[in-house]
């Protein structure tokens, strides 16, 4: 039985990978390994991930300090996702807020879903942190 890096994205193999906080169970935040990120990952207990618009290795935290902690990791039944469940320092989200999860879409009215516009979404969470400290 092994992980299945099924899916790929320019060309490299990876899984889906859910970081989700170790207390609360909130979900954080949502990215792409590849095989050398989970061993990486497995071997330090720091999350690593496969990032897609660099097409390179990428410790969580590296340059901002905002590290996730990884105390469990949890794979699904077909083996191509995971979840990891953290600690996270900081924020999770690239744009400084404490979750990749902080739009809400509003479905009381009629939506484009292929022309979202700012009526469409709702914010629920406060920035944390200068997205400009994230990275």
């Amino acid at each position: 039985m092994n992980i299945n890096f099924r899916h790929e994205i320019n060309g490299i193999p990876v899984i889906t990978a859910i970081a989700q906080d170790a207390k609360t169970n909130e979900i954080l935040m949502l990215a792409n390994m590849n095989k050398e990120a989970l061993i990486k990952t497995i071997q330090t207990g720091k999350a690593h991930y496969w990032s897609t618009s660099r097409n390179q290795l990428w410790l969580k935290g590296e340059s901002s300090g905002h590290f996730q902690e990884v105390h469990e990791i949890l794979v699904d039944c077909d083996m191509d996702a995971i979840i990891l469940k953290i600690t996270q320092t900081g924020a999770a989200c690239h744009e400084g807020y404490e979750s990749c999860f902080f739009r809400r879409l509003k479905t009381d009215n009629k939506i484009n879903i292929d022309d979202l516009s700012d009526d469409d979404l709702e914010i629920i969470l406060e920035r944390i942190v200068n997205p400009e400290d994230v990275y």
